[in-house]
């Protein structure tokens, strides 16, 4: 299966059009990430579909693109409209686009 992938650019543009799930550790997403994402870690996420079903587009991030792949493909099969910001979190902060750190979304 084929994952849609979108720029960080075109993201920073979107992202508040859905929802933004982190699929790094919960360390690594402390560390700092997308505002607004919600940390759904990677080894979690086929569990934790659920919670996404009817959230309208959802745009799957990590640190490099690599597994918000293999997390937008999950989340694709599961019939969610999922689609993967390559370049990730350190593609985000490289244009110079804020992060947050600690976990203020309750994860």
């Amino acid at each position: 299966m084929t994952v849609r992938e979108i720029e960080v650019q075109e993201f920073a543009v979107r992202e508040t059009a859905g929802q933004v799930v982190d699929v790094r550790s919960a360390d690594e997403y402390a560390g700092g990430h997308v505002p607004g994402a919600v940390n759904i870690p990677l080894d979690d996420l086929p569990g934790r579909v659920g919670e996404l079903s009817g959230a309208g587009p959802v745009y799957v991030v990590c640190q490099s693109g690599r597994r918000s792949q293999q997390g937008a493909e999950i989340l694709n099969q599961a019939g969610v409209d999922a689609t993967s910001v390559a370049g990730g979190t350190g593609g985000w902060i490289e244009a110079g686009h804020p992060v947050h750190t600690g976990d203020e979304t309750g994860s």
